[in-house]
């Protein structure tokens, strides 16, 4: 019966976005998806939406500004969110508004540090396959997009931790916390050619065969060599914003969320809450992160 009631409610509101707001088709759909992000944030949490504190609305936006939500895209949501709550109160459904003192976050003039798909694919397009060096380049900038990772897990990559049937990264992040992703078969793929055309031909140094991605002399590569690296392909590929290697971590997120996926299953694969096991075959619920992954990520996408 709740849910029935629930859902009346929620017919009402588009109704009311509809007629009364007089909304453009691009608002009016960005609304109700930002209302679907908050309402699946208190059904994981068990929270009745008509029911919610201040508080509870500002863990919701921690969250997003945890996983890289960008201010303008964080103060949309909120118009969004207030508008909700604007309607339950014209209909008596709830006396006291909980956006009241819901804040917007101040916002900048600078661009969004996320790229679109298009730019990712140029800057992986411009990278010069010929040279030896080619396909570790590409192999890196997939993997760094395609499963969200900071630059310090990248350079810390393991072979020794790619699944590669269950097709499935343990990252050693922060505070040698360790998590499970989901890796694509197009980053698996890039992986696999660096290593059948060139990887497998270095002089690799002692200590350093589990890593995967190396330099040409055989030792690990520096933070630094995938900041360079990242900004001339960038410009290479006539990309004007201002980014760095964590910028793929932010598109992969938003794409995340812009795909639908569900807020703490991108926290968990970012690494900002931690997944409780790290053994692969006694993880048994880690299959519904893969799941994300293939519903909502564009490498998954045809």
């Amino acid at each position: 019966m709740e849910n029935k009631y629930n859902n009346s409610i929620l017919e009402q509101y588009r109704a009311y976005l509809l007629l009364e707001k007089s909304f453009s088709p691009n608002t009016f759909d960005a609304y109700l998806q930002d209302l679907n992000k908050l309402l699946g944030y208190f059904s994981d949490k068990k929270i009745d939406y008509c029911h919610v504190k201040l508080s509870d609305l500002q863990d919701f936006l921690l969250i997003l500004a945890d996983i890289g939500v960008h201010e303008r895209s964080q103060a949309r949501i909120i118009s969004g969110i207030k508008s909700f709550y604007k309607f339950l109160m014209l209909e008596n459904i709830i006396n006291d508004d909980p956006t009241e003192l819901l804040e917007s976050p101040k916002l900048g003039k600078k661009l969004p540090q996320v790229l679109s798909l298009d730019e990712i694919n140029n800057i992986l397009n411009v990278i010069d396959l010929s040279l030896p060096e080619g396909q570790r380049n590409r192999a890196i900038i997939e993997t760094l997009y395609s499963c969200g990772l900071r630059v310090s897990e990248l350079i810390n990559l393991k072979l020794s931790n790619i699944f590669w049937e269950e097709e499935y990264i343990k990252v050693e992040g922060k505070g040698n916390k360790q998590r499970l992703v989901p890796i694509s078969k197009t980053a698996m793929k890039e992986i696999k050619r660096y290593f059948i055309d060139e990887r497998n031909s270095l002089d690799i140094k002692k200590g350093k065969e589990d890593f995967v991605v190396l330099n040409r002399r055989g030792a690990k590569l520096s933070r630094q060599m995938i900041f360079i690296m990242v900004n001339k392909f960038a410009a290479d590929a006539g990309v004007v914003k201002n980014i760095s290697p964590h910028t793929f971590r932010h598109s992969f997120a938003t794409h995340l969320l812009e795909g639908g996926a569900n807020l703490r299953v991108i926290q968990e694969l970012l690494g900002h809450e931690s997944i409780l096991t790290t053994e692969i075959y006694t993880h048994l619920d880690i299959s519904y992160l893969r799941e994300a992954i293939i519903s909502y990520h564009p490498r998954n996408k045809k």
